[in-house]
């Protein structure tokens, strides 16, 4: 544990970590907000046809002439008659004159401005034909954050993680406000991409610079803060859509901060651990150095040189010389396996996450309420995820979590669909139970990966999950073969999964790894010897050490 031995000597959790743990995790707050933020922009209001350029509509009953009804007495959304037609209503709520001639909505739409006054569907008119264009634009954010986490993940081993979140916040406010400002359906939609992009890379960079900044007695817990802050930012959104309505107004006002967040991102200090594991002895010197200024511990940063962070890293050093390309994870055995492992749960966690959601939606309340109830149901079973994590360790915490959602939605697929209130309980239940279970997949990827390809790992990984969230909403096709298919195929998949999490080690307590012969040692075993090693290469830290305490 030579590094962790470092940063316990600097002062472990000192005012270095506080601070900077808190400014890397503050832009989540605003991630949930860009990643669910079309449910209000792209709301669809209740809405009918415009009639004719030369309607009077100034009379009495002159609009609803135009406007056939449904089967419910509503107005049809698509339809208008080619001409008025007026008569009395039948008891069933339709007009007497429904059986006249009827054509889609040539001159446009009337919409119900009352909840949402402005949105991309009212003013792109993406309705009746050009109602796919709607969803188009959440696939193609989906498909930006599925490319991101590829790309920026990659882009973290090679540049470091620093960079690459300087760089994700830029491109986050920029292109966040552009698409406010966007004149068009198509520049909206290429904006809303590269959005989705910078997204994945900071959702994967901040895990990743926290934890290796940190202490391994408290990874578990910076690993909960983050999940606390990202359904912290759900209740925000409920609040903020409903005090601002108007989706350019709304877009503008969730990217404008990352501004401000890449500003004082150059404040951040490069993770240590990947300086040495690159190889950049100087580099990781300065950093602890100046660590150990901030934490107070001026004496001990003055008594690191290059010498003693060689003896201390020489593990890191001998090993991580190389660039580890994307392709080790399935080149290198080790790896591969872990790669394998880790992708199903990820595709697992997110297939059986958003098909559960999409269920979600037909509680019969208030859209803003349904956001406030996916932000308190996470609060509990994040906090219950993060005993289990840290007192049994993430390997019971992981199949647990799987295997309970699983569960909830096939019982839920079982129950008769007039029993709302049962139906409903399973449900919020298998949905806190797949976002501890995602609360944990962060984690355990970034303590089970190498140091020097740990930002690819966890970008594959969120590419795995990316892929589960757009197959997911075409399971739901085949509640047309039957109803409760698409609940079988959604609880299936996550209890199939937690079998595999008994394949992987487990890492509560463990030091991370920063080469694969690490994760050898770790499997034959050897993980105690190896320690004991690391600390009789620690000597001239700990003679200094010695010589403060007076011994």
């Amino acid at each position: 544990m030579a590094f962790n031995d470092l940063l316990q000597q600097l002062g472990g959790v000192g005012r270095f970590q506080q601070i900077q743990v808190a400014l890397v995790i503050l832009p989540l707050i605003l991630m949930a907000s860009h990643n669910t933020l079309q449910n209000y922009t792209a709301a669809i209001p209740t809405h009918h046809c415009r009639p004719p350029a030369d309607a009077n509509l100034s009379a009495d009953g002159e609009l609803e002439a135009w406007l056939p009804r449904d089967g419910r007495g509503q107005p049809e959304s698509y339809l208008r008659f080619t001409s008025p037609r007026r008569g009395p209503r039948f008891p069933n709520g339709t007009e007497g004159n429904g059986t006249g001639t009827t054509q889609p909505c040539t001159h446009g739409w009337i919409y119900d401005n009352s909840t949402f006054p402005s949105t991309i569907v009212t003013e792109w008119d993406l309705v009746c034909s050009h109602r796919a264009l709607r969803q188009l634009a959440q696939s193609l954010y989906m498909a930006g954050v599925l490319l991101g986490a590829m790309a920026f993940g990659y882009l973290a081993d090679r540049l470091g993680r620093r960079k690459v979140l300087i760089l994700n916040y830029l491109q986050t406010a920029v292109a966040g406000t552009c698409a406010a400002f966007a004149p068009n359906f198509a520049t909206y939609c290429a904006f809303r991409l590269l959005s989705g992009m910078s997204n994945a890379g900071i959702t994967l960079n901040c895990m990743t610079l926290n934890v290796e900044w940190m202490p391994i007695h408290t990874r578990a817990s910076v690993g909960t803060l983050i999940g606390y802050v990202y359904s912290v930012g759900q209740f925000l959104l409920a609040g903020v859509a409903y005090a601002v309505p108007h989706w350019r107004r709304l877009q503008l006002l969730v990217s404008v901060p990352f501004f401000a967040f890449f500003i004082y991102s150059w404040f951040f200090i490069e993770s240590a651990r990947w300086y040495s594991s690159s190889g950049r002895l100087d580099l990781t010197l300065k950093a602890l150095q100046r660590v150990a200024r901030i934490n107070g511990k001026q004496e001990e940063g003055a008594k690191l040189s290059i010498e003693v962070i060689r003896a201390s890293l020489q593990k890191e050093l001998t090993y991580g010389k190389g660039q580890t390309s994307a392709m080790e994870l399935l080149r290198c055995p080790t790896l591969r396996r872990l790669f394998l492992c880790l992708s199903i749960l990820w595709f697992a966690t997110s297939f059986a996450y958003y098909g559960l959601v999409m269920d979600l939606q037909g509680f019969g309340v208030s859209i803003y309420l349904i956001q406030v109830i996916f932000g308190a149901v996470d609060l509990p079973a994040k906090l219950v995820g993060f005993l289990v994590t840290n007192s049994l360790g993430r390997r019971p915490a992981q199949v647990a979590s799987l295997f309970l959602a699983g569960i909830c939605i096939l019982v839920n697929g079982v129950v008769p669909r007039d029993q709302s209130i049962v139906r409903t309980s399973l449900a919020v239940l298998g949905k806190g139970c797949l976002a501890a279970s995602f609360n944990c997949i962060f984690l355990y990827t970034g303590e089970l990966y190498p140091t020097m390809i740990r930002q690819t790992g966890l970008g594959m990984g969120s590419t795995m999950a990316r892929v589960g969230s757009i197959i997911s909403p075409l399971v739901s096709m085949t509640s047309e073969l039957f109803p409760s298919m698409p609940l079988f195929i959604y609880g299936t998949v996550p209890v199939a999964a937690s079998a595999f999490t008994t394949l992987l080690p487990e890492t509560l307590g463990q030091p991370l790894p920063d080469t694969v012969q690490d994760l050898e040692n770790r499997r034959r075993g050897k993980s105690k010897r190896q320690q004991k090693r690391q600390q009789k290469q620690m000597v001239p830290l700990q003679a200094s050490a010695q010589e403060k305490n007076g011994l």
